[in-house]
Order: C-alpha cells, then structure tokens, then sequence
C-alpha cells in the first residue's frame, strides 16, 4: 500500500535506515526527480530537485495495518504521513506510474511530464533566458513559438525545461 510522506531533506538516509530497522527490506521509496541546467557565471551548472519538495511516496504491503504506521510513525527524520491515503491508492499509483513512464535513463523526469497549453503563461528554468517568463503562441510537433515581452522567438521542445505560472 501506498503513502505519502512528508521527511526532512537532511535526514533522508537516517530515514531510510529507521526504515530498515522496523521493517526490513521490503519497502519501497520513489523521489520524483527534475535535472535542471542553469547558466551561472558563464558556466552550465547541473542541479537536481524534488519534484514534491519535501514529500515522498512509500510503499509496504502492510501499511493497512494500524500496528506498521504506529511503529514508524516517529522515526527520526519523517515529519508526518498525509491521511487518508488509504482512499487514495488509485490516483498515488497511476501519477507514479506516469513519472516513472517520463522518467529518462539517469532517473530524472523528462520534459514531457508538464502538460503545454497554449495562451498560458511559463518560467523558463533552463538555457539562456532562465527565469525568464514568456506565452505559448503556438505548438508544433517539435519546436514551440514563443511571446517574451515583445520579442517573438522560437524554442525546441527537448532543449529547454519550463513550467507552468
């Protein structure tokens, strides 16, 4: 069964061992990852972010049991289970498995995880003009027309990373 876990970024291993201790080794942790590129100083640099933050899916078969919960519930590191994930198990596996499905072969999400539409607004996390809002004018099948200000211009879609605002 499925949970969400909310955990402390600096005692990620801690938790895990906690984990190991209570459980054994047959539970499972999934982090969806993003790789994002920056320009700094004239340099690319490479960061790596959670895509929940803070939040992490976990998995163990006896996670229905009152009992399991108890025994891990103050673990040195997790913070708190979301409730009622017990209603939720459909919706918890099927976003897992559409990022796992977009997940490219180093583990991170690919760029066809963020649905585009057009006439909305995104930040651009990625190439030249990182940070950088613009508007969607129009998609085709591999390069998206872009508004950024008054300056017209046109990006591929596999080159540069952007969310939606």
């Amino acid at each position: 069964m499925w949970t969400i876990l909310k955990f402390n970024k600096r005692e990620l291993n801690i938790l895990k061992e906690g984990f190991k201790q209570k459980l054994g080794d047959n539970f499972q942790i999934y982090i969806p990852k993003l790789k994002i590129q920056k320009f700094k100083n004239n340099k690319l640099v490479s960061k790596d972010y959670n895509l929940l933050d803070d939040y992490m899916f976990f998995f163990h078969k006896k996670l229905n049991l009152v009992e399991t919960i108890n025994s891990i519930k103050f673990i040195r590191g997790l913070k708190y289970f979301l409730k009622d994930f017990h209603q939720s198990q459909d919706e918890i596996e099927n976003f897992i498995k559409k990022c796992k499905n977009l997940e490219n072969k180093e583990g991170y999400l690919s760029k066809d995880f963020f649905e585009i539409n057009i006439k909305k607004k995104y930040k651009l996390f990625s190439g030249p003009f990182t940070n950088k809002i613009f508007k969607i004018i129009d998609l085709n099948k591999n390069r998206i027309n872009i508004l950024m200000g008054n300056v017209k211009t046109t990006l591929k879609k596999k080159e540069f990373l952007f969310t939606p605002i």
